[in-house]
């Protein structure tokens, strides 16, 4: 630090092709993206093991997903700054959860109410009645829970870009294996584009595969 200033570099003498002259004195190949790339793979493995539940429904292991994947984001400084349109998009996202809830509370009072008037009667038609609103009430309080961590995941990835991770330092077998390993469908990781790109992956790793 001697003879800098506050905003001076603290290596100014140092540059990539040093450092990786350096490290592949160390080891063949080694590079300072190798480096980065095996800190990355390790973490994403090590979080996804960590947060992974598997009782949880297919949205919620896919919140799992992204914060491991954040996690990574976060090691590799990969940051970016809010969208523009974040607050208007959020705003959007909690009307349309306040409806669900509202829809949800509202079919949940039916479901009370046909309950009670079968179990005074056990009327065939209220029986049928009764397992379509369930089946409702069901479906509604799915659609409430994906929106909850729609809005969680959004708000946590505000100003992390998981894309850079995830197509240039993560091992793409990580994630193939843990879609095979939690059924997690393979499109929720990778769009096609990726696939095409990592269909090496998707064909060797099994669902055993750890990094």
């Amino acid at each position: 630090m001697e003879n800098k200033k506050g905003e001076d570099k603290l290596f100014d003498r140092l540059n990539t092709a040093i450092l990786n002259k350096y490290l592949q004195e160390l080891m063949e190949r080694l590079t300072a993206k190798v480096f980065r790339t095996f800190n990355a793979s390790f973490t994403l493995q090590n979080k996804l093991n960590e947060l992974t539940d598997a009782d949880d429904t297919v949205t919620a292991k896919m919140l799992s997903y992204n914060r491991a994947n954040r996690a990574v984001a976060v090691l590799c400084n990969h940051q970016r700054a809010a969208p523009k349109n974040f607050d208007k998009q959020m705003h959007n996202l909690q009307e349309k959860f306040t409806k669900k809830q509202q829809d949800t509370n509202e079919a949940c009072k039916e479901l009370e109410a046909i309950k009670s008037e079968y179990k005074n009667s056990r009327n065939e038609e209220l029986k049928l009645a009764l397992e379509k609103k369930q089946k409702q009430v069901d479906r509604l309080e799915d659609q409430l829970a994906k929106l909850g961590i729609k809005a969680t995941d959004k708000e946590e990835n505000k100003e992390i870009n998981l894309v850079t991770s995830k197509l240039n330092y993560l091992d793409p077998r990580i994630s193939v294996a843990w879609t095979k390993k939690w059924d997690v469908p393979i499109e929720k990781v990778y769009n096609r584009t990726q696939r095409d790109k990592f269909r090496w992956a998707i064909d060797m790793a099994g669902k055993d595969f750890v990094f």
